[in-house]
This record gives C-alpha cells, sequence and structure tokens, in this order.
C-alpha cells in the first residue's frame, strides 16, 4: 500500500520459476501474439476488400475476429511487459479495469455467436424472408448489441469492486479475472447476485439461443434435400466448432478459479496459458479453412505471396 498517493498494489503471482524462464516466456507469448494479430486481421482484410463477402455472415465473422485481437491485446501487452519487469505487480484499479474489459469481451463472443446462429437460422429455414430480415441495419444492431450490452451490465460490478477492500494483495494468476474476488475481505452477497444474473445474461441465454437455432437448422436441413443438408454443414459447422472451443475456454476460467487452492502451480499456468492462446489462434484458422469463399481468397492471396 503505497500512502502517499493512496495507489494499492498487487502481485501477480502465478508464474512457475519466473527469473529462470522469464526469457522463454517472452518469446513464447511474443509470437503467439504476433500470430494472432496477423491472422486475424489477414481475415478480416478479406473480408473488408472484396464485395462479395460483404454479407452478413462474414461481416459477423470479421466482427468476432476483432472481438478476438481486442481480448489478445487486453492481455498479452501486459504479460509481455512482466516477463521483462524485477517485479509482476499491477495497481488494483488497473486490474479491476483488465477484469471489467476481459468478461466484456468473452460476453461480447456469446451474444456475436448467437447473432451468427440467428443469421444462419434465417438463411437456411427462411431463405426468401433473408433479405427482408438480415438487413444492413438489423446487422448493424445486432452488432451493436454484442458490444453494448455486456459492457453496461459489466460497469454495475466495476462500481460496486472499486469500493471493496482487499485483505490480500497476491493475485494467484498471471492476469485479472475472476481471481480478483479471491482478494477481497468479505464477499458481497448483492455482487454475487448480479453476478449470477450476469452470467445468465450474457453467457447461459445465448448459449441456449444458439442451441436452439442449430437444433432447427439440423432438423430442417435433415428434412430437405442435399444441397441445403450441404449448405448448413458447410456455414455452421465452424460457428459449432469455435462456439465449442470458446465453451471450454469460459469453463476452465471458471474452474481454474474455484480450484486454485487445489491446483498445482504448473497445472494452473499451463491451464491459462492454453485458455488465452486457443481461442484468439484458433479462430481464423477455422473460418479461413472451412468457410469456403474465404478459403478461397485466402489461398489466392498466399499464391500472390509466393510468386512475389
Amino acid at each position: 500500500m503505497d500512502d502517499r498517493f493512496n495507489i494499492t498494489y498487487i502481485t501477480i503471482d502465478g508464474y512457475v520459476e519466473m527469473h529462470r524462464y522469464r526469457y522463454l516466456y517472452f518469446v513464447i507469448m511474443f509470437t503467439a501474439y504476433i500470430l494472432i494479430i496477423s491472422s486475424n486481421a489477414t481475415i478480416v482484410c478479406l473480408i473488408a476488400i472484396h464485395k462479395n463477402l460483404h454479407e452478413p455472415m462474414y461481416i459477423f465473422i470479421a466482427a468476432l475476429l476483432l472481438n478476438s485481437v481486442l481480448f489478445s491485446t487486453n492481455i498479452y501487452p501486459k504479460l509481455l511487459i512482466d516477463f521483462l519487469s524485477e517485479k509482476q505487480i499491477t495497481t488494483y484499479p488497473l486490474c479491476v479495469f483488465q477484469s471489467f474489459v476481459y468478461y466484456c469481451l468473452a460476453g461480447s463472443e456469446f451474444l456475436l455467436l448467437a447473432a451468427m446462429s440467428y443469421d444462419r437460422y434465417v438463411s437456411i429455414c427462411k431463405p426468401l424472408q433473408y433479405p427482408t430480415i438480415m438487413t444492413k441495419t438489423t446487422v448493424n444492431v445486432l452488432l451493436l448489441l454484442a458490444w453494448l450490452v455486456p459492457a453496461c451490465q459489466l460497469a454495475v460490478s466495476l462500481a460496486l469492486n472499486t469500493k471493496i477492500k482487499l485483505c490480500t494483495f497476491t493475485l494467484k494468476g498471471i492476469f485479472c479475472n475472476n481471481s480478483l474476488f479471491s482478494l477481497q475481505c468479505v464477499s458481497l452477497a448483492a455482487l454475487s447476485i448480479y453476478g449470477v444474473f450476469m452470467l445468465l445474461n450474457i453467457a447461459l441465454l445465448p448459449l441456449l439461443f444458439i442451441l436452439f437455432t442449430y437444433t432447427k437448422i439440423l432438423l430442417i436441413s435433415y428434412r430437405s434435400c442435399k444441397t441445403v443438408r450441404r449448405k448448413a454443414a458447410q456455414t455452421c459447422l465452424p460457428h459449432l466448432l469455435v462456439l465449442m472451443g470458446f465453451s471450454c475456454c469460459v469453463t476452465f476460467d471458471g474452474v481454474v478459479v474455484r480450484l486454485e487452492s487445489d491446483l498445482p502451480k504448473i497445472i494452473r499456468l499451463i491451464v491459462i496459458f492454453l485458455m488465452i492462446l486457443y481461442h484468439p489462434l484458433l479462430n481464423p484458422i477455422i473460418y479461413g479453412l472451412k468457410m469456403k469463399e474465404l478459403y478461397k481468397h485466402l489461398k489466392k492471396l498466399l499464391f500472390q505471396v509466393k510468386s512475389h
């Protein structure tokens, strides 16, 4: 605690033998961050450049990949600074803010996936009504809601967290997430109840909606001709893979925090690394390889790079 400036400092204590492996950590995470930025940016640029990709489905994919870049940028730069610093510390307000951005973007991910599932539902189950339902205005409203709803709901939690007193100042993690609650002297009942409300609103309800829409798509495509089944498989499979991957990451996030005292430090660190590496790196690969039109443009771009 610094009394002169009234700033609370938190020690980040989730690393294993930082003094020995700091440069190895730095190289791995720096390489991963560059790969995340370049791979996601490549797909987003391809969607922006090619007019035949200016459709709701691809716009939602671009938004999802942009969300992955923001998600990584909230975590990776601070990690890279920590690897090169003698002391791994942060201030409490910055820690709360990082946690706020982390969960805002996680909530946005679920809502963007829900918007994508709705788009696929209308496209496959109501093809004649698709142009009148999925208008430019509808797409813009869905994108705006996907980013604003989690931010507005989490703003209440942010305000409550800043007023809570801390009893411990050592974070058993490598960045600020739910583990922040373990530092607090008293767990506020209001904050816990509001946390459950947010979990239902920005994670479980969108997840149930996604499962409902894909079940409807599956039933309708099963009864339809081979062409409809192929279209459903080509466009829905990548979204489902991304959904499963991200749901696993969110589950890990909750499990690691709940079992932080029971898990060995090395296991906890590996799980956290996988959690922050997995979906930002895998999303562009899944969409780049599985979406037919995107794959065509990506292949053309790779051939151009090779020829030069």
